[in-house]
Formats: structure tokens, sequence, C-alpha cells
């Protein structure tokens, strides 16, 4: 990343700013870009924009543009006010030059079955987490660059669940209520709440909108079979997209039904096992055999869905992709919903009772949590 006035030159068009850094490389910036990211067009307080692209000029054009200390000061032609730009400010915002913050840096695990819950993914103490930021930080980070991490400590009530989530996030309530308990039932709902083994899945893809992050907190652990599966649906996802593409393509084009029905809730949502973002990039993974209902497609187009379907079933199957752990009682888990695949081995619940504690969280309030510390700490550290 460039720092402040590393940059060699500057130039200009009537339709474009062109700056040359240190590293050698080059950045261009549309006019209409810069015209629309002025500050004065902002509120001082709360730095939201004060006008609409139409208030701008349609083709606004660059009469000069010249360096001045660290900066970018640029005048248009038929206006009277000029501009100033950070050196700064444009390498951060450059296309092809800008650096996503740490959070947002994905480490993808594909070989499960070779990690360790402890030493591999972020495991820390409830208490440190309390009492130090950095810690946090650090501890979210890794949940958001792996999709998974935990804490260990917790007292093993009720209660600790909703103590501990504002350190994580926000309780993203549904017809459960803000928070729901794992353990076996006579004729359950949903399997969940009963003591069959679960395979690889993500909760919810029938609610709009998917749940973000899940947490469990665990009560009671089963001393016989009950550990908990997990798997990075986008390590496996981009698996199937170098050994299979046309599978892959397949469940990224073909729009899924979901539907979920119980006492109080009848819950439907449409949407692909693989979604993509516009640059192609995997952005969310929903597999949930348990929900999915019917799909309405053409007879060849649902015997190739169905191929497709298989393909990635079977993949997550295959144990040496499966993180295998046993939580003990006063473990808490957090994980990220739409990228994560989740799942138990069978257990006995005359013989070994099991109970988790758990929530849902928003999305986006996990990443502010993390992005706020983060602002926090380096203001401080400046």
């Amino acid at each position: 990343m460039p720092e402040r006035g590393d940059a060699t030159r500057v130039s200009a068009t009537p339709e474009a700013l062109l700056v040359e850094w240190g590293d050698g490389q080059s950045s261009e910036f549309a006019s209409c870009w810069l015209r629309d990211n002025l500050v004065a067009d902002r509120d001082a307080h709360s730095g939201q924009r004060l006008i609409d692209v139409t208030d701008l000029p349609e083709m606004p054009r660059i009469r000069s543009a010249v360096r001045q200390d660290g900066a970018v000061r640029i005048t248009w032609e038929g206006e009277p006010q000029a501009a100033c730009f950070e050196l700064a400010w444009l390498a951060t915002h450059a296309c092809g030059r800008s650096v996503p913050p740490p959070e947002r840096r994905l480490r993808l695990w594909l070989e499960g079955a070779s990690r360790d819950a402890r030493r591999d993914f972020a495991w820390a103490p409830v208490a440190k987490l309390r009492s130090s930021r950095a810690l946090r930080l650090q501890w979210l980070t890794r949940l958001l660059q792996d999709g998974l991490a935990f804490l260990a400590d917790l007292p093993a009530t009720e209660a600790a669940l909703l103590e501990t989530i504002p350190l994580v996030g926000r309780v993203f309530e549904t017809n459960y209520g803000r928070t729901f308990d794992v353990r076996s039932v006579p004729q359950p709902e949903n399997l969940a709440y009963s003591d069959l083994g679960l395979g690889l899945h993500t909760d919810n893809p029938y609610r709009e909108p998917v749940p973000g992050f899940q947490v469990l907190h665990v009560l009671t652990a089963s001393s016989e079979g009950g550990e908990s599966l997990f798997a990075d649906g986008f390590a496996l996802a981009e698996h199937l997209r170098a050994t299979a593409p046309e599978a892959f393509a397949r469940l990224a084009g073909t729009t899924v039904p979901f539907h979920y029905r119980s006492r109080d809730a009848d819950l439907y949502a449409e949407r692909p096992i693989i979604a993509l973002g516009a640059d192609g990039a995997i952005n969310a993974v929903h597999y949930n055999s348990r929900s999915i209902a019917p799909l309405v497609l053409a007879a060849r187009d649902t015997v190739l869905f169905y191929g497709a379907y298989r393909r990635f079933a079977q993949l997550l199957r295959e144990t040496r992709w499966q993180l295998r752990t046993r939580l003990e009682p006063g473990t808490l888990v957090v994980f990220d919903n739409q990228r994560i695949l989740h799942g138990r081995a069978a257990f006995s619940a005359t013989r070994h009772a099991r109970h988790l504690h758990g929530c849902y969280l928003s999305r986006d309030s996990v990443y502010s949590e993390a992005a706020l510390l983060r602002r926090q700490l380096d203001a401080e550290a400046a």
C-alpha cells in the first residue's frame, strides 16, 4: 500500500486523473468518480453524502491536476471551486491496489481431518477476551478469516450465552426465540432435537435472510458419541469448481427451493446451493438436504442438477474434509452459517444426555464488531 506522498508523477486528461506510484505501478481515476467523492459534498459529522448522482455534472471535465503537499489539487471546467484528494486516500481506493482489512481476507481450509480445533483455530478463555480488546480483535479476525472459532471456560449455565454474545455480535431472533436448546426430545419437529447423527449442513436456508453466524454453548456433553463435525463449505465448493466445473456451475446456476414447516412457522425461500458474487467469488453455501423442497425444473435440467447435487453431497461425506471434535461443557463455538457446514455424530439420549444452548447472530454485526475494534485501536495507536 503506497504511503502518503508515495507518488512519482501526477497527470490528467479531461476524463481522468493518472497517478504513477513509487513502486512503478499506476492508477487511473475517472473524473466522474472523483467529482462524486468530494469532501465538500459530505456531511462533516456523519460523513454521509449530501448530494445525489443526478446533482452532479453528467460529464465533469478536469481542467488541471497538480500535486500539492501529499495531495492532488483538481480544478474543473465550468466550476469555480477546486478539490483536493489525499494521495494516501487515492491509494486506498485505487482499482487493483486496495487491500481489504484482515477480517475480510478469508483463509480456506480443506483437509479438516488433519486439523485440531484447539491448535488450528482461535481458542481463548472468555475472561481474557473480556479484559483485552486486542485479544478480542485477534479472536474476531480469526473467526472471520477461518469461519470458525471457540471460547472456553464459560459457566455451564443457560444465562452464560447471552452474557457472552455482546463480545461477538448481536442476536438474530427467529421463530425459536432469541436462543434455542439442542437436545433430544420425543417427536421432535426438527431432527436437530433428536439423538440421530446429522450430516454436514448449513442452518435455515429457508429463511430470509439466512442467519449469518451460529453460536452453540455446551452445557452437557455426551461421553459417548455426539462429537461435533465442521467443514469449510467455501473450500469444498472451490474443490468442486476445480475438479468438476460443470457440477459447480450447475449448483451455482440453479435456484433451489427450501421449505420448513412446524406448528408455529412456515418458512420458504429460494437460493442456489452455491451462491456467487458478481465477480464469480463464492459468497455463500446453502446445503440442507433435510429442508430442500421439490424442484420445479424440466426433466433434463432436473437430471443434470441431481448429478451435481450428488457430487457435492459425496464430498461432504468424506471424512478427510471433516474436523471432528468433542466439545466439553463450558465451551462455546461460533461459526459462519453461510460458509461452515456443521453436523454431529449420533449418540444415545437414554444413556448419555447432550445439551447445547444456542443462538444465531446477524452477519453484519460480527463484521461490525471487528471493524469498530480495529478503528478504535488504530486511533489510539496513532
